[in-house]
């Protein structure tokens, strides 16, 4: 997340719960190859600006998720012509795509639980 001086919008950013970017990072390569800063554009649109992917903390994602065989990645020419890595999805990752999915829909709904259940 950014720690720069944001425009009063951007200041109310929520804040990645450790181990959700990598989640997200394979959710979107699920549509296709991508390069980080697309990945990290996909995640702020597609979150309705509510979430900022810092480069400090995209890439070493990347690279935890090409290491432990999720991702792998090709270089290519990105669509200003310049030289970046592409990310893909593995069926590796695919198949670890459908457990973390699961994992946080149940973490979710217990938190979900909790909450409605302290307002009671």
């Amino acid at each position: 997340m950014s720690t720069q001086e944001a425009p009063p919008r951007t200041k109310d950013r929520l804040e990645l719960l450790q181990g959700t970017l990598d989640l997200l990072i394979l959710r979107t390569l699920l549509f296709g190859p991508q390069h980080g800063q697309g990945i990290a554009r996909a995640i702020q649109q597609t979150s309705d600006e509510e979430l900022l992917v810092e480069h400090g903390a995209l890439y070493p994602a990347l690279q935890r998720l090409e290491d432990r065989g999720w991702i792998c990645a090709k270089w290519g020419t990105s669509s200003n012509n310049r030289k970046a890595r592409f990310y893909s999805l593995t069926s590796a990752g695919r198949k670890q795509l459908g457990k973390e999915t699961t994992k946080w829909r149940r973490l979710t709904a217990a938190i979900g639980r909790i909450l409605e259940s302290a307002g009671s």
